[in-house]
């Protein structure tokens, strides 16, 4: 949960009379999220954000799944997905359940218009390049590492700086917070957590748009994007207080927990959501106890499947994972280290890996897209002197 922010001009008191310079009222908005219990903010425009003049269906997004087959683990090569257009026409879905929906996507231009997911939260993990994102709530700037958490109810769009882009977009059908064994009953991040409220980056800038025209704002929802004209600027906001805004923290700026024996992944949770957890590996040292084994051992993860999203440097655990590799360990079967690589990392004293880990607690299914992405060799890689 983030912190109490507020950016431009608000009154002292709540749903009180705000007025413009020319005497006319502000436009109070309440977002919040759990009906009026759970974290909301208040922002104030120039304009009602109600008046839409044009509603049309932009396009149906439902997915096409894999037909029913063998349970196997997989490796999805993502840097092949590719599809041109902006942060949300370059997406390509790759799994997803009742929970979640995880996609890839490498934009090559700005978005022309905002958008809005209606049935959750969003994370966007920035693998490669730099941008805006730009919302009602104002800007904020990303840069590699990033993860930027977007609420439902943030009408967003991403502007890149030019350099190539590169995303994994975990889109939850719910809430995605830091977990609750993070936070005290304030919501304050407590000393053990691996990051601090001064990690996360609230949007900086905000300048209100008072202008004419036609403006579209596209809203994903019910397996559908629609999308709405205004005549006014939609970001027309002058003010806004509270807890709900879309942030950024950066991966490096997690403090990996460690042992003098081998921790658990659930060490390395960031965030926590209705049916999954998102997790940060990052370079840390490795066990101290004098016979320790760095790489992990053979596991059964029986309630959840596990993703892997491989960012940077070499894993000890794994032969033939590249930049940008994603591997499906579902439950229902063992997996562990490849052959050799358990003995190879005793007296190992560091790693320099990267890697974002999605756990979810119900089977995710896979798309048309993932298949053409998929090494077909991987479930046999356990098999000595293979890849």
């Amino acid at each position: 949960m983030p912190y109490y922010y507020h950016l431009g001009t608000i009154p002292k008191k709540r749903h009180t009379q705000f007025r413009q310079p020319n005497g006319s009222l502000y436009h109070e908005e309440l977002i919040g999220s759990h009906g009026f219990t759970g974290i909301q903010s208040l922002l104030y425009h120039l304009h009602p954000p109600t008046q839409v003049y044009k509603v049309s269906l932009e396009q149906s997004i439902a997915l096409e799944f894999e037909a029913p087959g063998a349970l196997r683990h997989r490796h999805l090569r993502t840097a092949k997905a590719l599809r041109q257009g902006d942060a949300i026409a370059s997406r390509v879905p790759l799994m997803a359940n009742a929970d979640v929906c995880l996609s890839v996507a490498q934009p090559t231009e700005a978005m022309s218009y905002w958008y809005r997911f209606a049935h959750g939260d969003e994370v966007i993990f920035i693998h490669d390049g730099s941008g805006i994102l730009e919302s009602q709530y104002g800007t904020l700037s990303y840069r590699p590492g990033d993860y930027l958490v977007i609420p439902t109810g943030v009408m967003w769009r991403i502007v890149p700086d030019g350099v190539a882009q590169r995303m994994l977009i975990i889109e939850a059908q719910g809430h995605i917070e830091p977990p609750a064994r993070y936070r005290n009953r304030y919501g304050q991040l407590l000393e053990h957590a691996p990051y601090a409220e001064r990690d996360l980056r609230p949007p900086q800038a905000l300048t209100p748009h008072d202008e004419v025209g036609e403006f579209e704002v596209r809203v994903k929802a019910h397996d559908r994007i629609t999308a709405y004209l205004y005549h006014h600027h939609p970001l027309d906001v002058v003010g806004w207080d509270g807890f709900l805004y879309p942030y950024a923290f950066n991966i490096a700026d997690f403090e990996p927990i460690t042992g003098r024996l081998h921790q658990p992944p659930s060490v390395h949770q960031t965030f926590e959501a209705p049916g999954f957890v998102i997790c940060s590996f990052v370079p840390r040292l490795f066990d101290y106890h004098p016979l320790a084994i760095p790489a992990p051992y053979n596991h059964s993860n029986v309630d959840s499947d596990e993703v892997l999203y491989y960012v940077e440097g070499n894993f000890m655990s794994r032969k033939g994972i590249e930049r940008s590799s994603i591997t499906v360990h579902p439950r229902g079967i063992p997996h562990g280290p490849h052959p050799g690589m358990y003995e190879e990392s005793i007296g190992k004293k560091r790693t320099d890996e990267l890697a974002v880990m999605i756990d979810t607690f119900h089977p995710l299914k896979l798309t048309r897209y993932a298949l053409d992405l998929e090494d077909s060799h991987y479930p046999y890689s356990w098999v000595p002197h293979t890849e």
